[in-house]
């Protein structure tokens, strides 16, 4: 399996959003120089993950994007499922009706290898929120620098 430039540069746009999750709203264009993306294109992404919640706009002069939730209640699988939708390794074991469905599922002996793979996937993903994954990286070093949680309204 291989993740979508949706998924890579939608990640890298909200671990952006994580790094200043205390900061106030980060304008689009700020993360696309930062990241070497297209501001087009990723205005894009941030759209999609705000209309399923995981970031908010802010308008204005000093407006942007921000996170909607603290980055240690927002797991890494919330935004690969908003970005690249089902992340199953196989149609057969996929969640999303397809027309391509395997005539073989019922007598297919690694049905069983790729509902696990796809399982395990899946709980390695949600197992990680967003601070998990900049903590881990070592791109955190003061843990109360998450600690604030800004409020806006448009």
């Amino acid at each position: 399996m291989k993740l979508t430039t949706k998924t890579r540069y939608g990640m890298r746009a909200v671990v952006d959003l994580v790094l200043r999750y205390n900061q106030g709203p980060t304008p689009v264009s700020l993360i696309a120089k930062k990241e070497n993306l297209s501001t087009t294109y990723l205005e894009q992404l941030l759209n999609k993950l705000k209309k399923n919640g995981l970031v908010k706009s802010v308008r204005g002069a000093r407006g942007g994007y921000v996170l909607s939730r603290s980055p240690d209640k927002i797991s890494v699988y919330e935004v690969v499922n908003v970005l690249e939708g089902d992340i199953a390794v196989s149609c057969c074991v996929s969640e999303r009706r397809t027309k391509k469905r395997c005539d073989r599922i019922d007598k297919c002996l690694t049905n069983i290898l790729w509902r696990k793979m796809s399982n395990n996937l899946k709980e390695t993903l949600k197992g990680i929120s967003l601070r998990d994954l900049c903590e881990t990286s070592g791109v955190l070093k003061d843990s109360d620098k998450l600690s604030h949680r800004y409020e806006y309204a448009i």
